[in-house]
């Protein structure tokens, strides 16, 4: 699986299990919601950085965000 969508999927998994918008993360993040969109589309190369900073907004760890998909996660 291409890892921009691996990450994407979890961003989505995450961000619906803790019953938050894609706009929600997007103002932790300091970034657009189109921004949010993108990631979980697969369609946004992100950083270091970035992949903290949506960590940090989720509460989980940056590595949950890079494993293999949670259980019940349509990817």
């Amino acid at each position: 699986m291409d890892i921009r969508k691996l990450f994407g999927a979890n961003v989505r998994f995450y961000r619906e299990a803790a019953g938050m918008s894609q706009a929600e993360v997007a103002t932790r993040m300091g970034v657009d919601r189109a921004y949010v969109s993108m990631i979980e589309r697969g369609g946004q190369n992100a950083t270091l950085l970035s992949i903290h900073e949506t960590a940090q907004a989720l509460g989980v760890k940056p590595a949950d965000l890079l494993a293999d998909p949670p259980a019940g996660s349509e990817t």
